[in-house]
């Protein structure tokens, strides 16, 4: 076997969104306001849940670290983009991109797993609804909080160990605003077998084990809400469902989309931008989404505000 000449790489080249000097403005201002609200919306979400005793059951603790998640999610992309934007560089260290790599799989999975576990919580809320308070007790609701911590951790963890043994040629350039795990996978000059292996059996396993389980809880809400005599009654239990149901539809429709456009039609700089929408508008949208049609975090966010006015420093006023 001949011996393959391959450096160690030093950086990657990440090409963005688009080239063209004249449209980075743009691109930074849209970028730095969606991330804006992203982070602000979920922040008072969790801020507004830990501030009012009422808010403190299994649902709004899952809602909590599911914007905690979209944070993170969003965090470990877009500050590297708009600082390449703001530096005119395309520049990412190759142990700056691992380390993205490794919290954009952590932070997406962890997002993925606990869509699924809501589903079960509002299974067990309408379906088991005599036995709520009893199955979804704190203790449960912590391990399966846990339990979606050590999965999502364990996934990018073996992936980004699985990109360390590759080895990349000289100059690698992503066409991408991420380092994202397929496009980097697929740059190296090494064997990629067992990458494309782990890749295939995580997108089976962590996409779809937590689907089929949003699937099958979803089956079994729509065949007791069937069952309820009142159209009131139908109407209440649908209506506690309907923010889960509005995120999880967003978020897969957006995903799934993006990979399977790109499977059939590949092309790199589309596929870049389709991914904007699960990276960074799902996440943006998951508070809109939480807070429009509940009466409970409405409040509790206005009460949050309310006392964020009376802070001396915001409500005194020079004489």
């Amino acid at each position: 076997m001949e011996p393959r000449n391959h450096t160690r790489i030093v950086e990657v080249l990440l090409l963005g969104l688009s080239e063209d000097p004249a449209v980075q403005p743009l691109i930074f201002m849209l970028f730095f306001s969606m991330y804006l609200v992203t982070v602000s919306g979920n922040l008072l979400i969790i801020l507004a849940i830990l501030s009012d005793p009422h808010l403190h059951t299994p649902t709004y603790f899952f809602l909590t670290n599911l914007s905690f998640s979209d944070i993170c999610f969003t965090s470990t992309t877009i500050p590297k983009m708009l600082v390449n934007i703001r530096t005119q560089s395309q520049a990412i260290s190759y142990a700056g991109c691992i380390t993205q790599m490794f919290f954009f799989l952590l932070f997406g999975s962890l997002d993925d797993i606990l869509l699924a576990v809501m589903a079960y919580d509002r299974f067990v809320a309408i379906c088991h609804a005599l036995h709520y308070t009893v199955i979804m007790n704190p203790h449960l609701c912590v391990q399966l909080v846990l339990l979606c911590w050590v999965i999502s951790v364990l996934h990018a963890l073996l992936n980004s160990l699985l990109v360390l043994r590759l080895s990349f040629c000289t100059h690698v350039e992503i066409p991408h605003f991420f380092c994202e795990l397929n496009q980097v996978v697929h740059r190296a000059c090494s064997d990629t077998f067992l990458n494309d292996l782990m890749m295939y059996l995580a997108a089976v396993l962590l996409t779809g084990g937590p689907l089929a389980g949003i699937l099958y809880s979803y089956s079994r809400i729509i065949s007791s809400i069937r069952a309820i005599s009142s159209a009131q009654g139908k109407y209440k239990a649908f209506s506690t469902c309907a923010s889960h149901l509005s995120v999880v539809s967003l978020f897969y429709g957006t995903g799934l989309g993006v990979y399977l456009s790109s499977a059939v039609a590949y092309n790199s700089h589309s596929t870049a931008i389709a991914s904007v929408m699960y990276t960074v508008v799902t996440p943006m949208l998951n508070p809109f989404i939480y807070s429009l049609r509940n009466n409970d975090i409405q409040r509790a966010m206005k009460t949050h505000l309310r006392e964020i006015c009376r802070w001396p420093f915001l409500s005194h006023s020079p004489h």
